[in-house]
Order: structure tokens, then C-alpha cells, then sequence
């Protein structure tokens, strides 16, 4: 759970955004004119090392082994019940296809592995699910939320995963089948509703995450609100944004697999396939309710803004008011005339202060009377 400070980081720029959205546009146009099911990379990261994990259990039997090249990471051991081959990584497109061709992958299916700017979507197929996910975490040191692209394939004795990378976000996943717990009771399809709900558990941290965020700059805006404040909150509304692109299509998901008649996913799985969609609707609701309190923000920052302005403005008038009669009798008597009788009476000067000050003085008293200070 996030813990609130009492000076949150700021949110990331438009500028970061956008670049990172051009950079992809632009790997993303490398496909143009190749046919359907062509393998190209399309995604931000740079290609790099790939790391390849192989879990292999039964009831009674663990074994895991670590890769960095996927031919002998697909020599598993047959007895095993349950195989499990992740792959951080999917810049490798050799890797991908080598997966596609092991387990009789549809072409199409390895083209949505390797865009990360696939949306989340389920695939059915007779011998295997597709699951195409988008992990959702927050940097701790810079306190920004950061998405990647998390494909699963589901067989019949067999999951296949593949994380854009670089942290391992399975690692909960992993602790829980080295202790023997309900994973290795269950077949594939339980391991399978596991990834999936981890990667659901961590939208809870972000939307708790965005919710100090909201409380935060509301203090702000009430406050003293200023122009980076103005730009923080359009910074919080499209990552809200971006997380709403990513619940929706997942709600869907979710919907279908309850939906889909397979041998693959057993009844029993199933009902834990609905309480992942109990809690995607839960996140909706209220990533609703936050974008709602963050567009009543703005209103509140700019109503803020004109009242600060009409305060400054109220009091400047104030003094341009009382200053106004006194500067006509001081422009009176400033003239240069002869014959100015007040000009020789001795107590001229001390009179006319007195006036001015008892002008000033009935001045700011009717003001006050009709409460407009």
C-alpha cells in the first residue's frame, strides 16, 4: 500500500508523453505494407537481453531454471504436470517465434506479443487462450506510473508469459508455488488466473496511489493554487486517462472468459475469474469518481484564481477611491494663482489635512457600511 508524504513527487510533463507516444508511432510505421503476421518489435524499450525463466511442478515436485537462449529453456521435463516459460523481453523476435513454433502459436497471436501497444484483449483459440494485458506500477523514485506490455498463453499443461520488461513482475507468483500451495493443487488454468490477478492486484496500488494525488492538490488548489499546480492537474488527468484505456478493455476480458465455454479453464477457476471482474468493475467506479473530483478541480483552480484576482483588484480600488478626492484638492491648491485667499489664512495647511484626513477616514467607513471591505 502507498504510504502519503506530505510533498508528493510530480507528475510526469506532456512532453515525456508525447515523445515516448512519437517513438512508438514511429516503430510502429516499420510494419507498413508487410502482410498480417509479420514479426517486428513495436514498442519504446530498446532491444536487449532477454531473460527466459522455466517453472516445471506437480504436487509433489518443483523445478525451476534460468535461460538466456530459448532452445534448451524449451527442453522441459514431460513428467511435470505444470510448465511454466516466462520470458522478460520481447524485443526478441527469435525468441517469440521459437515460442510460436514449440507450441503451434497462430502468427497473428506472436504479432500481438511483440506490439506493446497492443490493447488488452482474450483471444480463444481450441488448444490455447491468449491473454494480451497491461501491467500497471508506480516508480518509486520518481513517483510516476509506468505501463508494460504482459502477454499470456494458455495450454492445456502449459502457461507461457512474456513481460516487456526489465523487472519480473511474477515474482509473488513464484514464492507461492516454492511453497506448495494451491498453484500446484490446480492445473494450468489456476496459474493462469494468477498471473492475471497479480497484475490486477498492483491497478489497487496505482489507484491509491492517484488518490493522494487528488487529495494533495485539492489542499493546493484551496490553498494558494499556481500555474504548476494548473499543470499538475492536467498531468494527473491523463494518467487517469491512460489507466481508464487500460480497465475498460480489460473489464471486457474479463467478461469474455467468464463467457467462453473451453476445456482449457475448469468451472472451478472460473469463479475466481469473477472476482477479478468484481474487482475491475470496483476500479472503474472509481476511477470514475476520482476523474469527476479532478475536472471539478479545474473549476475550482480557476474560480480560486479569479477570486485572488478580484481581491487584489477590490483592494486597489479602494485606494484609488480614497486617493481620488485628495488629489483634487491637492491639484487645487496646487495651482499657481495669486489671488488664493486660503493661501495667506495661518491655519491653511493643518485645515486641509484635517479635511483630507476626515474624507479619507468617511471614506473607508462607508465602505465598510456597505461591506465591500
Amino acid at each position: 500500500m502507498a504510504v502519503r508524504t506530505p510533498n508528493p513527487p510530480p507528475l510526469p510533463g506532456f512532453s515525456e508523453t508525447t515523445l515516448s507516444h512519437q517513438r512508438a508511432v514511429r516503430r510502429a510505421s516499420d510494419k507498413a505494407g508487410l502482410p498480417p503476421g509479420s514479426l517486428v518489435y513495436v514498442g519504446e524499450r530498446e532491444e536487449g537481453e532477454v531473460r527466459i525463466t522455466v517453472t516445471g511442478f506437480s504436487r509433489d515436485r518443483f523445478v525451476e531454471q534460468s535461460f538466456d537462449r530459448i532452445e534448451p529453456a524449451l527442453s522441459y521435463d514431460p513428467a511435470l504436470t505444470i510448465s511454466w516459460i516466462d520470458v522478460i523481453g520481447v524485443s526478441s523476435v527469435e525468441t517469440v517465434q521459437a515460442i510460436g513454433a514449440r507450441f503451434a502459436i497462430h502468427p497473428l497471436i506472436l504479432e500481438d506479443i511483440l506490439n506493446t501497444r497492443a490493447r488488452p484483449k482474450l483471444e480463444v483459440f481450441d488448444d490455447y487462450l491468449y491473454f494480451s494485458l497491461k501491467a500497471i506500477t508506480i516508480d518509486e523514485k520518481t513517483g510516476t506510473v509506468e505501463s508494460q506490455h504482459v502477454g499470456i498463453i494458455l495450454g492445456s499443461n502449459y502457461v507461457c508469459t512474456f513481460q516487456e520488461g526489465p523487472e519480473d513482475l511474477f515474482v509473488p507468483i513464484r514464492e507461492r508455488i516454492k511453497r506448495d500451495g494451491r498453484i500446484r493443487n490446480l492445473g494450468a488454468d489456476y496459474l493462469a488466473y494468477a498471473l492475471v490477478d497479480v497484475i490486477v492486484d498492483d491497478y489497487f496500488e496505482v489507484l491509491e496511489w492517484i488518490d493522494e494525488q487528488v487529495e494533495f492538490l485539492e489542499e493546493q488548489v484551496l490553498d494558494r493554487p499556481t500555474p504548476a499546480t494548473l499543470k499538475e492537474i492536467h498531468a494527473l488527468k491523463r494518467s487517469m486517462v491512460d489507466l481508464r484505456h487500460v480497465l475498460w478493455p480489460l473489464r471486457e476480458l474479463v467478461l469474455l472468459m467468464e463467457r467462453t465455454e473451453t476445456p482449457l479453464v475448469c468451472p472451478q477457476v472460473l469463479v475466481f475469474f469473477r472476482d477479478v471482474y468484481d474487482h475491475t468493475i470496483q476500479m472503474i467506479e472509481t476511477i470514475e469518481s476520482l476523474r469527476d473530483v479532478v475536472a471539478g478541480m479545474l473549476d475550482i483552480y480557476l474560480s480560486s484564481v479569479s477570486f485572488r484576482l478580484n481581491q487584489v483588484m477590490k483592494v486597489l480600488t479602494v485606494f484609488s477611491t480614497v486617493f481620488m478626492p485628495l488629489t483634487f484638492l491637492v491639484g487645487v491648491y496646487g495651482m499657481n494663482f495669486e489671488f488664493m485667499p486660503e493661501l495667506h489664512w495661518a491655519w491653511s495647511y493643518p485645515i486641509l489635512w484635517v479635511v483630507m484626513i476626515l474624507i479619507a477616514v468617511t471614506m473607508l467607513a462607508w465602505f465598510r457600511r456597505k461591506r465591500w471591505i
